[in-house]
């Protein structure tokens, strides 16, 4: 029944398109007027008197009547409702299946566009669909987080990123976390900057601002208020600014040093061929002398022997200038705390000559060989507390410290070390103790950091030499081994060293230098004062060479006789 209806719409089709043509010059009727006789006839032909309607052969100005049976428009004609033929209502009735057929088979497959539709009526709904789809991918899809994108530290299980970061939190928060502190009140005066990484060690620990400033007189990070404050006067630049600069400074000294090398390496190979040249020349001339030119030969002998010397002293004096360019440049790299270094070298030729200077006895003797010391902050356990230009140390038990964890940090014993080491010659430095069970000695730089056994402490392996005052005497440790000492109590103890000749002694000071203890070892490596806290409120203050005592403590009532005398030990090495 389908194609009989299919057929029967083509063939409806087919007399539609006739209909649309001219019945006089088969012309396309486009707007034109009907004819009187309500055929389809076009408007050259209406007006042409000789032809006239071909189905009727009537003259169009004959009859201009239409009649009330047969109108048409535009070539079209006009159907009464309910005048259908009974074949041209089946013929709808046949179309209209057709069409419900195509629906239902849409309806069944989604995907497969629609049909039947009129030509040139847009799709509006698939592609209002696709719009749609399309806004919510972009909704949805969002960057991948990079290496230098800052995460949410609220987002644990999917990591978004960071828009702003919180300096009163001091966390980041993405744009969701953060919507509590733009909308309660109660977060309105909470700081927010942009997203920062590491925001704890990039923020003031007094302000809670981020250190973005660089102060040129201290040589720190500081922030906003510290320079309106602390650092009030001074010149700032940008930290950004500043690290570009220092860079850029490291890599000019390192190319002029790179360039001073290299120039000194090329002279010394061109002498050292000049002088291995001369040297051949000089044997083959011994060899063949010619008789009849002996003076010739006795004038070019001393001409090389005068070259020869002016080629050695030549060397000799670049030489030495490399060598004291060289110790400048380390001993500059060294003074900076950027390069890790810590460890200062002193010449051997000033080792010999200390050999042959007596021994220090008046407190005026031991200040020639002072030596500034402060406290390594990278060594500190987090229990001590660090301050006054790391030169006094305290035990704030139970209390830590935000240290970053390092290497070289203490982690079971409260111990702190020493920035500068000593090695070669004779140094001397002076520290006030305060609180029963502080420590204070010399140690070798590779001391146990992390471990809890004993020889992580001063007081327990064959390498450190120490002083303890227990709150009523003092006691000398070295190897684990105690030896008390009946010495009156001293507020402030001097520490000698003579690295060359093996000597390590301690001394009370005061009006006089008192010896308390003494110990004779044999050094191999750099040593470092070394600090034990061991208890609550034990504090240990670095003096400068030749600054007084600040509160002299009474002696207790022990007859001077009994004064021990200085014990010598030897180190077991």
């Amino acid at each position: 029944m389908a194609n009989t209806a299919a057929e029967e719409a083509a063939h409806i089709s087919k007399q539609q398109q006739q209909q649309q043509l001219c019945g006089v010059c088969s012309g396309v009727l486009s707007g034109d007027m009907p004819a009187a006789c309500s055929h389809s006839v076009c408007g050259p032909c209406l007006g042409d008197k000789h032809k006239g309607c071909p189905e009727c052969l009537q003259s169009p100005e004959k009859d201009k009547r239409e009649p009330a049976d047969c109108p048409k428009q535009n070539g079209t004609e006009a159907k009464v409702p309910g005048t259908e033929s009974k074949e041209e209502q089946d013929v709808i009735k046949a179309t209209e299946e057709i069409k419900i057929q195509e629906d239902l088979k849409e309806a069944e497959d989604p995907e497969k566009p629609e049909q039947g539709k009129q030509e040139g009526e847009p799709l509006t709904e698939p592609v209002t669909n696709g719009v749609k789809e399309e806004v919510k991918e972009e909704e949805v899809k969002e960057e991948p987080l990079g290496p230098d994108d800052v995460v949410c530290d609220s987002c644990i299980e999917s990591p978004r990123r960071a828009l702003k970061s919180c300096l009163t939190c001091l966390v980041s928060y993405c744009e969701a976390h953060l919507r509590p502190h733009l909308e309660k009140p109660k977060f309105q005066n909470h700081r927010l900057v942009e997203p920062l990484r590491d925001i704890e060690r990039r923020t003031c620990e007094s302000h809670k601002w981020p250190l973005e400033l660089f102060c040129c007189a201290d040589a720190v990070c500081v922030c906003q208020d510290c320079v309106t404050e602390e650092h009030k006067g001074h010149n700032t630049v940008p930290v950004v600014e500043a690290r570009s600069r220092i860079e850029r400074e490291l890599k000019e000294k390192q190319t002029e040093m790179g360039k001073t090398l290299t120039a000194a390496e090329n002279a010394i190979n061109k002498l050292q061929l000049n002088t291995v040249n001369i040297e051949e020349y000089s044997e083959w001339k011994k060899e063949a002398t010619d008789i009849s030119l002996p003076g010739v030969y006795i004038g070019l002998m001393d001409r090389l022997n005068s070259f020869s010397r002016v080629i050695v002293d030549s060397t000799r004096e670049l030489c030495a200038m490399l060598v004291s360019l060289y110790v400048e440049k380390v001993k500059e790299t060294c003074k900076n705390d950027k390069t890790g270094i810590k460890t200062t070298v002193r010449e051997i030729a000033a080792a010999k000559q200390n050999m042959s200077i007596p021994d220090p006895v008046t407190h005026a003797d031991f200040l020639k060989y002072a030596a500034q010391v402060s406290f390594d902050a990278d060594t500190a356990h987090k229990f001590l507390r660090l301050t006054e230009d790391n030169r006094k140390v305290t035990n704030t038990t139970p209390w830590q410290h935000p240290y970053p964890d390092l290497p070289e940090r203490f982690e079971n014993w409260r111990q702190v070390l020493a920035t500068e080491s000593f090695y070669l010659g004779r140094h001397y430095f002076e520290a006030d103790i305060s609180g029963e069970g502080t420590h204070i000695g010399l140690t070798y730089k590779s001391i146990d950091r992390k471990g809890n056994e004993s020889n992580g402490c001063i007081t327990g392996n064959n390498f450190s030499w120490c002083l303890q005052w227990n709150g009523r005497t003092f006691s000398a440790w070295h190897s684990d081994v105690e030896i008390p000492l009946s010495v009156e109590k001293f507020t402030r103890i001097g520490v000698y060293l003579d690295y060359s000749k093996g000597l390590l002694s301690f001394y009370g000071v005061d009006d006089t230098m008192t010896p308390i203890h003494q110990y004779k070892a044999e050094f191999l490596e750099p040593l470092y004062p070394a600090f034990w806290l061991s208890k609550k409120e034990n504090l240990v203050a670095l003096v400068a060479p030749g600054e007084p005592l600040q509160v002299k403590k009474p002696s207790p009532s022990t007859p001077p006789e009994t004064r021990a005398i200085v014990s010598e030990t030897a180190a077991q090495q």
